[in-house]
């Protein structure tokens, strides 16, 4: 089972209504390709065949992301523990540095937040998830071991 937040929630269904849309537009560049005769040597068609096959793909895969996920009310958080949906401020122990990090179910793949995104799957969202402001985490990342204090939760 995967946790995610309200907003991802709510994401994850735009995406998929998107993505029903759009199945009229595609059956339409199907029929117009078909229309134009031989099969095998149609590119257009082939592509809007294989976009369609990819599109239905990823309306299963989302939706089954959604049948299985549970959506994690915030309400009922303490206010002092890190936990899905939390935004935190993490100072780096080793080069001093701090910056704001989010705790998400899933990522979002937007650069232009200003908080960088940590999956609760990922090493450091599982050392973030339930830690408390003044703990220092240890994060066992790729490029070794990395230890953040949190300073504050946002």
């Amino acid at each position: 089972m995967e946790l995610i937040t309200p907003e991802e929630k709510a994401t994850l269904e735009q995406r998929i209504a998107e993505l029903k849309e759009n199945r009229p537009k595609i059956s339409n560049r199907i029929a117009e390709a078909r229309a134009l005769g031989d099969l095998k040597e149609n590119a257009e068609y082939h592509a809007a065949r294989e976009q369609q096959g990819m599109e239905e793909a990823e309306i299963r895969r989302l939706e089954e992301k959604l049948g299985s996920a549970q959506v994690v009310d915030s309400s009922k958080q303490a206010a002092d523990v890190v936990f899905l949906g939390s935004v935190v401020r993490l100072k780096d122990l080793k080069r001093g540095d701090d910056d704001t990090y989010r705790l998400v179910g899933e990522l979002s793949g937007n650069a232009m937040a200003e908080h960088v995104e940590v999956s609760i799957n990922s090493p450091m969202g599982q050392a973030l998830l339930k830690s408390r402001v003044g703990e220092v985490i240890r994060v066992d990342a790729p490029r070794g071991v990395k230890q953040f204090e949190i300073v504050e939760l946002l």
